[in-house]
């Protein structure tokens, strides 16, 4: 069942979300060739701590970090690691969930590190403007569907992939709930938005195929199954009678 969110609601996931809107302006420093994704997780933890908040994803299902940290062809779920060591032209995504006083956010962002290729740049690009697009698009969408569309559109235009196994999704009383939101489909499907419907949209985009994998030792790890780099961008917003709110 959708739970709608009053004022206060979206006012504490906000909240929460300004933590994480945080977390990534500092990582634009921290994410540095040299550096490896244990310690950057490692920061993120300590952040949410000192700020009197949880991180969502630890222990959640079993998943053993503070943030999901995904290099190059891994698209979401990447278990950090002192092994894993970012190297000059690498994309990084890095995915954090907050909850605070029983609310919650999540959002990821895709870093460069150091010099990236164009080719990267652009689907760098081309997710997050699939991101943006959906989050205009929801101000008028009536349908979770016209949202799905707009960012397949603008990935598939831009001559990416979208990943068709994970997806988007409602948050804020948990950090998973319903709706399902897709990051493709037709327009006027799926579940009819309402005002005070609160959705973290998440386009997941790959350079090759859509199709992925899960690593068989960890079971968290998503690759591409071509092996060719993916981005992620994700923002937790509220869906208003007038207009629409990025809580993150």
């Amino acid at each position: 069942m959708i739970r709608l969110k009053g004022p206060e609601d979206i006012e504490k996931i906000r909240q929460a979300g300004q933590i994480i809107k945080a977390i990534f302006e500092i990582l634009q420093e921290k994410v540095r060739p040299g550096v490896d994704t244990l310690s950057l997780d490692g920061f993120i933890d300590d952040f949410i701590q000192s700020h009197n908040a949880r991180p969502a994803f630890k222990d959640y299902m079993g998943y053993p970090a503070a943030s999901c940290i995904s290099v190059n062809e891994e698209v979401v779920h990447g278990i950090p690691s002192q092994d894993k060591v970012l190297k000059e032209g690498d994309i990084v995504g890095i995915d954090v969930g907050v909850e605070l006083g029983g609310y919650y956010a999540d959002a990821a962002y895709t870093f460069g590190v150091g010099f990236v290729s164009e080719e990267d740049r652009r689907l760098m690009e081309a997710t997050y403007n699939a991101l943006m697009n959906a989050i205009n698009k929801a101000k008028t969408a009536r349908y979770i569907g016209d949202i799905s569309y707009t960012i397949q559109r603008t990935v598939e235009k831009a001559g990416f992939s979208v990943v068709r196994d994970f997806i988007g999704h409602g948050v804020g009383f948990e950090i998973h709930e319903p709706p399902a939101v897709p990051n493709y489909g037709r327009p006027g499907t799926g579940d009819r938005i309402k005002p005070g419907l609160v959705i973290a949209i998440e386009p997941m985009v790959n350079a090759g195929t859509w199709e992925v994998d899960i690593d068989k030792d960890d079971k968290w790890t998503v690759r591409t199954k071509d092996r060719k780099k993916s981005a992620h961008y994700e923002h937790t917003i509220a869906i208003l009678e007038k207009e629409v709110i990025i809580l993150t």
